[in-house]
């Protein structure tokens, strides 16, 4: 047996190869027990001990040696007195191996009377819910937890913690020492922060201006259950902010859970900002939010589940784009067009979407249209039709020529990209992809050419060349470049296209020649500072 606490058989090789280890027990480093100490998590994945939120290692000088038999102890003392209303007071890890044999086993009948026993108990430590009847309780410390990878299949356990607002907290880890230059450089410490505001049991959300968001909260134990606990079976996409599963709350009501990733390019700000606009907002073309979950590890936002996805799922695709024939394609234009009006005009609020795209356009049961993600979305006061930022978010090939390059923001710049969506949508093409690079630089410039050639008709899906309706295709192409236009000020508002697409027979503007912007290098994240890091071109 050597310091790793493994018992080890060897044999001699030679002088240069030197032993050969061919048996140890335990087979790994993470099953010899109580080898991270008393409330410490050993990562088999990554070969490391961790501390658990609002607890940090014993002896840093025995850890940067790489002995973690000391273990964690507490940042925050418990103190039973401190806590009135349990807001949040849990850290929870979704895929652990547990503790030794739990000192209690009781029957509940719920998950939050699992959890409510743990709190009014001053000595219990952690608790885990089976999800039928069986609540597990643990008190002193905790030895022997095991960070499991996504294959292994693991249980959740929840851990008091030590902070009585149950507010803020921080996750400490310690990386064990690689070979080589990492060990000569030592261990270093990571802190992860976030914080968010509750009022008591109710779980009231507040915004920036202490007004109280109308949005139900949802306890992470009814999403846990609801979702399988996140398993990849009920993954049904993934965006920028990160997974969205399929839920199935009680009464079979399905919910889609949009969960942010630790490695998101989006944070929390851009979900409370989400949280605060969509829960003004009620339109049968906006995706309806049904509640949220903002706790100490995880930040959740719960949909209506859209059955058929995004819309582009179905125009991308070259088997399923069959499924949408002319008049749904022609519906689902109409129905986009009718959301982003009641945003611009006709809601308590102006809001600006800036991230309008194909992806963000969802598709219930019947094929209706519904705007979906409003984490970049930003409200603009009074009359007022546009602002400024220093900072340009969006995705490219949407984004309009002067909030690309300039970072001017309006609803034209929405319109911009309404323009681009029905071009993709009349076309099965992505605005971004290549389009006979000889004399085109995308959809938007090959559509120009089309259209001032008078063929553009040809720009339509093939499929749906023989059965759709022609003047309403080059209709819905003329609006669109009316939408693509360079100057704002030329580009119609909303409402306009709706008068536009719906009328028959009504004469149109014509369009004037659309601006390219053409990257000439390629950016991979999507939030970025113009005024470093953007290299565009405007083609007139």
């Amino acid at each position: 047996m050597d310091v790793s606490g493994q018992i080890k058989q060897l044999t001699w090789l030679n002088n240069s190869a030197g032993w050969n280890e061919f048996w140890a027990r335990p087979s790994q480093q993470c099953e010899v027990y109580g080898y991270c100490g008393a409330f410490g998590v050993c990562d088999n994945v990554n070969s490391r001990c961790n501390c658990f939120s609002v607890f940090k290692p014993r002896s840093d000088r025995e850890w940067n040696s790489n002995d973690y038999s000391s273990g964690c102890v507490r940042n925050v003392e418990l103190q039973c007195s401190a806590f009135t209303v349990d807001n949040d007071s849990f850290w929870m890890n979704s895929s652990m191996s547990l503790p030794a044999s739990p000192d209690t086993n009781i029957t509940v009948e719920e998950a939050s009377k699992c959890r409510s026993t743990c709190f009014n108990d001053c000595s219990c430590t952690a608790y885990t819910y089976d999800g039928s009847d069986t609540c597990s309780i643990w008190t002193g410390d905790l030895f022997n937890l095991q960070l499991l990878s996504k294959n292994e299949t693991g249980r959740i356990i929840y851990v008091k913690l030590g902070s009585p607002q149950g507010s803020f907290s921080y996750i400490y880890y310690r990386r064990r020492m690689a070979k080589g230059a990492d060990r000569r450089k030592g261990n270093q410490g990571i802190q992860i922060s976030h914080w968010h505001k509750v009022n008591g049991e109710a779980k009231v959300l507040r915004n920036e201006n202490n007004e109280v968001i109308d949005v139900p909260y949802f306890h992470l134990e009814t999403i846990l259950a609801a979702t399988d606990n996140f398993s990849d079976a009920n993954k049904v996409g993934e965006g920028g902010f990160g997974p969205v599963y399929k839920g199935m709350f009680p009464g079979e009501k399905e919910i889609a859970v949009k969960r942010l990733s630790t490695h998101s390019g989006q944070g929390i700000d851009e979900l409370m900002n989400e949280v605060t606009l969509i829960a003004k907002l009620q339109h049968r073309n906006l995706v309806r939010l049904l509640g949220y979950c903002i706790n100490t590890t995880e930040q959740i936002l719960l949909y209506e589940y859209m059955p058929n996805k995004s819309l582009d799922t179905f125009i991308f695709d070259g088997s399923l784009s069959t499924l949408l024939d002319w008049k749904k394609r022609y519906d689902v234009i109409l129905g986009v067009a009718r959301g982003l009006a009641y945003l611009h005009h006709d809601s308590r609020l102006r809001i600006i979407h800036r991230d309008l795209k194909t992806s963000n356009i969802l598709l219930d049961e019947a094929m209706n249209p519904k705007i979906s993600d409003f984490g970049l979305a930003r409200i603009v006061e009074g009359t007022r039709t546009e602002a400024k930022t220093m900072k340009v978010v969006g995705t490219y090939g949407y984004m309009s020529p002067e909030y690309a390059l300039n970072g001017y923001f309006s609803i034209k710049s929405d319109v911009f990209s309404f323009g681009v969506v029905v071009l993709e949508i009349v076309s099965g093409r992505r605005n971004n992809g290549y389009y006979q690079s000889e004399e085109a630089l995308n959809l938007i410039c090959y559509a120009w050419k089309l259209w001032i050639d008078g063929n553009a008709i040809q720009l339509i899906e093939k499929s749906l060349l023989e059965s759709c309706n022609r003047e309403e295709v080059v209709k819905c192409i003329s609006v669109a470049l009316l939408c693509v236009q360079e100057d704002p000020n030329n580009r119609p508002n909303i409402s306009d296209v709706i008068v536009m697409l719906g009328g028959d027979g009504m004469s149109l503007p014509r369009p004037n020649r659309p601006a390219f912007v053409i990257r000439t290098h390629t950016l991979i994240i999507g939030e970025f500072d113009y005024n470093h890091t953007l290299n565009n071109h405007l083609l007139v």
